[in-house]
């Protein structure tokens, strides 16, 4: 028996100018190879508002295969499978796998299988999915071309992988998820809530890949020439001088802008600094995605 999960919003054309640069029509249909289920959830109104029922409902579609856990999922990443799916128009995009809890992450490096010890599958930010219809490889380049984060192939389980990181590309064969490459946070990034804001007030930044800590990141940060303050969304984030130490592991390790800032006319990443003494491989520097100013106001 299969079931359908359907959470409609009423049928709405889509937003002028959405909040991320990738972004489909706030619809997102897909199948689940794992559970007997299909999603069909209008996610985002044309105003630009993200529905919570719904995007619970894609969280829970989008759950651990193994223990059925479900967590966050990234609206970068919801919006990015819809763009997907309007702008190659698959037959069917069906999901293989989305999130991933913790315990089942590592139980399948325990059982020798080739995932990332920090897999963004862990924070919602990674789907590897099924387009039916079209051509893996000759989507692959498409999508490389695009330089819309992570993709990866794997051809011969007939899927791809599609996350919210670093522009970055590669093969079953090439993928080097055996060498650990993210520890020590060599491979720290971090993500803004949205890619277009009317103000940086209370703009969210993430650090994602964290696999050390402590990690202090300065109070200011930089976009384009101006200076912007940054303060901590978890409590237990303490100050020093003039940086906030994260020395507690946490499901999450984000900042807000505070302030009235304005966010660049033309497309620029914001720059934060972090203190020493470093960690293992923890960057000088860490760089946002670029963000620019949003043309056409949105509720966020």
């Amino acid at each position: 028996m299969r079931f359908l999960v359907v959470v409609l919003l009423a049928a709405v054309p889509a937003l002028a100018q959405e909040r991320f640069y990738f972004s489909g029509d706030g619809t997102l249909r897909m199948g689940n190879a794992h559970f007997a289920e299909t999603l069909d959830v209008r996610y985002r109104d044309a105003s630009g508002r993200y529905d919570e029922a719904a995007m619970a409902t894609i969280a829970r579609f989008f759950r651990s295969r193994a223990d059925g856990r479900s967590g966050p999922m990234s609206l970068r990443l919801i919006e990015l499978l819809d763009y997907v799916e309007d702008h190659y128009r698959p037959r069917r995009l069906i999901l293989v796998s989305g999130y991933r809890s913790p315990e089942f992450n590592k139980a399948l490096r325990a059982n020798g299988r080739r995932v990332a010890q920090a897999s963004m599958h862990t924070e919602g930010m990674a789907a590897d999915v099924q387009p039916v219809g079209l051509d893996l490889r000759r989507l692959w380049n498409q999508l490389r071309r695009e330089q819309l984060g992570g993709v990866g192939l794997y051809q011969s389980e007939a899927f791809v992988h599609l996350d919210t990181g670093k522009p970055r590309f590669w093969e079953a064969a090439t993928s080097k998820v055996e060498q650990n490459l993210a520890k020590e946070n060599a491979r720290l990034f971090a993500r803004t809530d949205f890619d277009r804001y009317d103000s940086l007030d209370g703009a969210v930044i993430s650090l994602h890949s964290v696999t050390a800590l402590p990690i202090a990141v300065r109070s200011q940060a930089r976009v384009g020439d101006t200076t912007i303050a940054l303060v901590p969304r978890n409590a237990k984030v303490r100050r020093d001088g003039d940086c906030w130490i994260f020395a507690e592991p946490a499901d999450r390790y984000e900042l807000a802008v505070t302030g009235d800032g304005q966010a660049p006319t033309r497309r620029q990443p914001i720059t934060l600094k972090t203190c020493p003494p470093r960690i293992g491989a923890t960057p000088a520097e860490i760089v946002t995605n670029p963000i620019e100013r949003q043309a056409v106001s949105a509720s966020r």
